[in-house]
């Protein structure tokens, strides 16, 4: 198993860059859109009723099958209290299939909120969506990752990993927008614009 994971960790890498360059993510000062939608416990999310509380820090995933998104997650987890006593909430998106967001929960322990984005509404307004190359699909399918499966109807549609803040104003005040998924924000930064 370990041999497994560790291949599957150096595949992903040495496609690293395998993504479309075509997304290119909102910036800091556009105007965040709003949107409503259900998380994994299976409250309604609202941006703009979080906006009335407080800042919102929103973090695009790739789904429970990525090494990258699982610890940034858990990241975000262990530390939350670091955005949470600057009064910020956080909600994570991801195209996955709600099946597999429980997984990335029970992987990470997540208890801030998760949405699966089934229909890329989300992710196409924050303009994260790419759809991955065929060739790429094919890769990892023989790593044993099925977009079809993992995203449903989704298939093989990804968001760039994105984060973004989002002032009570409804402006973006930071974005973290790198096409290498590799690269994340760290929390101590991303609570640095809070």
């Amino acid at each position: 198993m370990r041999y497994l994971l560790t291949a599957v960790i150096l595949f992903i890498s040495a496609f690293a860059m395998a993504q479309s360059a075509d997304p290119q993510g909102l910036k800091a000062g556009d105007k965040a859109p709003m949107f409503t939608a259900t998380d994994n416990s299976g409250k309604t999310f609202s941006l703009e009723a979080a906006l009335k509380k407080g800042d919102v820090v929103l973090m695009f995933y790739r789904g429970q099958w990525c090494p990258y998104c699982n610890k940034q997650m858990s990241q975000m987890n262990d530390s939350l209290s670091m955005i949470t006593e600057k009064g910020a909430t956080v909600v994570a998106i991801s195209p996955e299939i709600q099946e597999n967001v429980v997984k990335t929960i029970e992987k990470t322990k997540a208890s801030f909120p998760v949405i699966s984005d089934v229909k890329m509404k989300i992710m196409k307004d924050y303009q994260v969506n790419f759809s991955v190359p065929q060739a790429t699909v094919d890769r990892y399918k023989n790593f044993g990752i099925d977009f079809n499966q993992v995203n449903g109807e989704n298939g093989a549609n990804l968001p760039v990993p994105a984060t973004y803040v989002i002032g009570k104003d409804g402006k973006i005040k930071y974005v973290f927008f790198n096409p290498d998924y590799r690269k994340r924000a760290s929390v101590k930064e991303i609570a640095s614009y809070l």
